[in-house]
């Protein structure tokens, strides 16, 4: 059992590593604002400042308050708007994806830890288990990474939106940055990557009797 314990540190971080970049996954998904509109145009939107989401956009305003909300409007985003780009759509089922797949790699590494834990020595169940979260690792941190790079590059070009009349929102803002969900996002992609190199670096001891 030592012995097996003694080749499980990397595998351990996985773990540790993998729960952060699952749980950011999973913040970034939640936030609106993936990217912050300036706008020159008050009357309407009150602080000129507006939060597009992958869900959702808002802004406050002190015309048009959504129920629930506080000073603040919220309009989500339907399936059937073809005007909202295909990042935003890419986003919303990569992100879901990234979430499920994340999940289920920390559902195998459990095992994999759990069957260590117990002096279990048989090595077929313990590596396949490393394998597998290694590869939903991998997989839920590209799920990230795309559409975060995805939204990332269309603010840094400054590309417009064509939202519908009832949005409320102008088609171009004078500027935009990167909201902190793509920060955040960036940081689960790298660790659900590094999560599962380590998972899938797992080696077990020539010595141990399986």
């Amino acid at each position: 059992m030592s012995s097996l314990v003694g080749t499980s540190h990397l595998q351990l971080a996985s773990f540790a590593l993998g729960m952060i970049g699952w749980i950011m996954c999973t913040v970034s998904m939640g936030l609106v604002d993936w990217r912050v509109w300036y706008v020159d145009n008050t009357t309407i939107i009150s602080s000129g400042i507006a939060w597009v989401g992958i869900w959702k956009v808002c802004f406050i305003s002190y015309i048009h308050v959504s129920p629930g909300y506080e000073e603040q409007f919220c309009h989500k985003f339907s399936g059937y708007d073809s005007s909202i780009p295909g990042e935003i759509y890419a986003a919303q089922g990569l992100l879901v994806i990234a979430m499920v797949t994340g999940l289920l790699g920390l559902t195998a590494t459990v095992f994999a830890l759990r069957n260590i834990s117990m002096g279990i020595s048989c090595k077929i169940p313990i590596t396949r288990f490393f394998l597998v979260g290694g590869f939903f690792y991998i997989f839920s941190g590209l799920c990230v990474l795309i559409p975060v790079s995805y939204n990332f590059y269309s603010v840094t070009h400054n590309q417009s939106i064509a939202f519908p009349p009832s949005y409320y929102m102008p088609s171009s803002p004078v500027a935009q940055e990167a909201g902190a969900a793509i920060p955040i996002g960036i940081i689960a992609a790298i660790l659900l990557l590094l999560s599962g190199t380590f998972s899938l670096s797992y080696r077990f001891p020539v010595t141990t009797n399986t």
